[in-house]
């Protein structure tokens, strides 16, 4: 088995590729051949990137309006002939303190642009041309934070929106050969980062939503480049049988979040009885609670 998959001849979109996670991406795929699209908001970012990897192409903007996305896939198919993989890295933090107590409206529809709206309009442009060409590989971004304990509305909601998304894409296009999967990533970026950040992060394991071992693992977390592999993996062929899966990559940690599936607190046959009564639902769920 080859220590590295070839990638040549492959068109690749990195959204988020400027900086962090997905210029160390970038600079991955690239590395095993692949014919790289980079993408920031930040144009002079997206220039520094560029001039980093060799034969990559830039197009500034955020993938959440369309005619980016739209754009970042022409561009890829224009010079590179394909468009092969998506890899969507592109995030933003919280404003500091955010809560459902403070977040604003318009605060939170900037989070779920940033990151579930760039996830779909960018997997919307791509995958009726992996269609057409016979496959593709979609690997988005979510966080751990998608599960509530690290705080904030918007960002964990987004991060949950884009693992609920690529599951979709993925049963919908096993069949065409195109894979979609996810990966939570664990570096150090400029997002996790900062005193705003430790401030953070230490508040949450006060207010015991954050254990010991996640506040040591946040605080210290390593490079992006211990978790480009991960993603240069699932767009590789190496994965061609991996799709609809949910991964962790943080450091030298690897793992996958299993699909989430009903436990049983009670059951009887809708036809010959009645609707539950709240006492029975209350009995039911406390004596399931105390168990589990």
């Amino acid at each position: 088995m080859p220590s590295s998959p070839s990638l040549s001849e492959r068109g690749a979109v990195v959204v988020g590729g400027s900086r962090g996670v997905g210029l160390a991406v970038a600079e991955l795929l690239a590395a095993d051949g692949a014919g790289v699209v980079v993408n920031g908001r930040d144009r002079e970012a997206v220039a520094q990137a560029t001039q980093r990897i060799p034969g990559a192409h830039g197009v500034p903007g955020s993938p959440a309006d369309p005619e980016i996305a739209d754009l970042l896939i022409e561009t890829c198919v224009q010079e590179f002939g394909r468009i092969d993989i998506l890899i969507n890295c592109a995030g933003t933090a919280e404003p500091v303190g955010s809560s459902i107590l403070t977040i604003t409206s318009g605060q939170f529809r900037e989070l779920i642009d940033a990151h579930l709206n760039t996830a779909f309009e960018t997997c919307r442009a791509a995958a009726p041309r992996m269609v057409a060409q016979g496959g593709g590989a979609i690997v988005n971004t979510s966080s751990f934070a998608f599960l509530g304990d690290y705080g904030g509305t918007g960002y964990p909601a987004g991060k949950g929106g884009v693992n609920g998304l690529t599951l979709a894409i993925a049963a919908e296009l096993k069949e065409h050969g195109v894979r979609a999967n996810v990966v939570c990533p664990g570096a150090r970026t400029r997002l996790s980062t900062g005193a705003d950040y430790e401030a953070h992060i230490a508040d949450l394991n006060r207010r015991r939503l954050l254990d010991d071992v996640s506040m040591q693992g946040a605080l210290d977390a390593a490079p992006p480049a211990y978790v480009a592999p991960t993603y240069a993996y699932l767009a590789s062929d190496l994965a061609k049988d991996v799709t609809g899966q949910i991964f962790i990559a943080a450091g030298g940690f690897v793992g996958r979040f299993d699909r989430p599936t009903p436990t049983i607190l009670a059951y009887r046959d809708h036809h010959d009885t009645p609707p539950w009564s709240v006492a029975e639902l209350h009995d039911h769920i406390q004596r399931n609670t105390r168990h589990s």
